[in-house]
């Protein structure tokens, strides 16, 4: 019998379990990962950037835990020796349009207890001289981490302190019961005291096998990406963002220096055919038909037409990709990029057709489930754990 099973090892869930091996020192903890390796899918696939949490509606889970888990996400890193490197982002107003939702932004920021800075073009350009920009703003508690090295360490972390991990371990079966919880998996079953659902893409249906028919649906967003050839990567200094479209829960294409030294450009947002899928012709019938006969995905779908079409112009146009990027930067050209590994973004869709802002989490009777922990949950990540350990204390 388990004290905690934790289904999903991806960053949360071994955060999870990495904060109930910190609070709870002897009790039995089980981490149930379908894939063959941790951090397979959302934080595998993660551009590596510590968030600083400006884009966030004051108050939210995702502002407060953002600015936390940007100093506890680099405090980590130093106790455990994690190359990361804290060398902020602008964010870019690149024509006089855009200077209110730039200014909206940063009054966003200061709300938030951030320490920001406006740059006039002249200070934007000592900042990153290669860029377009009429003015922007200086975000210096933004970093870049390798957060699959940092999954890597929860989970010893984890085994340190006697935890289980078992990968390869599909959980097909949930029976919650008044004294705990039957967990079966393709290979054996598991009793346990109590389950916490941190399975990402699939938390949903985690949380529908456990008995809990919840007003959302994982819709899965692939984002594609690619890299600045190396004789072309003094054009980025650090991290480039545009001013993100308030309506749309995406950033925009951008421009990230990874902690390897690469550059990342993208992603653009497109609807997966696949929850899992990462590429273009990834496909998986059941996944697509549940999305498209999902209600709130059609309203979501009329909202959102013509950006949409936009960013799957861009997915099947690397001359539109490029012309996004250009406004940013100008000089780069179509052949100064190379195709990068895509990500897949879980999102959670209400049946209304609104996108869930915030990080949702649902308490069952003998179980808890984390069923929207989109970016910047790798940031949070740590936060996250505290609070979920808090809940269930």
């Amino acid at each position: 019998m388990y004290d905690y099973t934790i289904v999903g090892g991806g960053i949360v869930g071994l955060s999870v379990g990495m904060a109930l091996t910190k609070k709870y020192p002897g009790k039995k903890i089980l981490v149930l990962e379908k894939e063959q390796e941790l951090a397979s899918h959302q934080t595998g696939h993660n551009s590596g950037v510590i968030h600083s949490g400006i884009y966030y509606k004051p108050g939210s889970y995702k502002a407060r835990f953002a600015k936390q888990g940007s100093q506890s996400m680099v405090e980590f890193c130093q106790k455990h020796d994690i190359a990361y490197d804290n060398c902020g982002k602008v964010i870019v107003a690149t024509n006089e349009q855009e200077r209110p939702l730039l200014e909206n932004l940063y009054q966003r920021g200061l709300e938030n207890g951030l320490s920001i800075k406006r740059l006039n073009k002249e200070e934007l350009l000592e900042v990153e001289p290669h860029v377009n920009g009429v003015e922007a703003i200086f975000v210096s508690a933004t970093g870049i981490v390798d957060y699959k090295m940092v999954s890597n360490k929860y989970a010893e972390i984890i085994k340190d302190h006697d935890g289980d991990i078992h990968c390869g371990e599909e959980v097909n079966q949930i029976a919650e019961l008044p004294d705990g919880v039957t967990v079966e998996t393709n290979k054996q079953t598991y009793q346990t005291k109590f389950l916490i659902n941190c399975a990402g893409l699939q938390s949903d249906r985690i949380a529908k096998l456990a008995g809990y028919h919840i007003d959302m649906k994982i819709v899965s967003f692939r984002g594609e990406y690619f890299k600045l050839k190396p004789e072309k990567r003094h054009l980025v200094r650090n991290l480039i963002y545009p001013v993100p479209n308030p309506e749309f829960p995406f950033l925009g294409v951008h421009f990230t220096r990874e902690i390897n030294g690469e550059v990342e450009a993208g992603p653009n947002a497109v609807l997966g055919f696949k929850r899992e899928g990462y590429k273009k012709t990834d496909i998986n019938v059941k996944d697509l038909a549940e999305v498209l006969g999902y209600k709130g995905f059609l309203r979501l779908a009329r909202k959102y037409m013509k950006v949409g079409m936009g960013e799957m112009v861009r997915s099947v146009s690397k001359k539109k990709f490029v012309e996004s990027l250009q406004q940013l930067i100008p000089e780069i050209r179509s052949e100064d990029l190379v195709a990068a590994p895509a990500g897949v973004r879980a999102q959670a869709l209400n049946s209304d057709g609104t996108l869930v802002d915030d990080f949702q989490i649902i308490q069952g009777k003998k179980s808890l489930h984390v069923c929207n922990a989109p970016s910047p949950a790798a940031t949070a990540s740590i936060e996250i754990g505290k609070e979920i350990v808090r809940r269930i204390g």
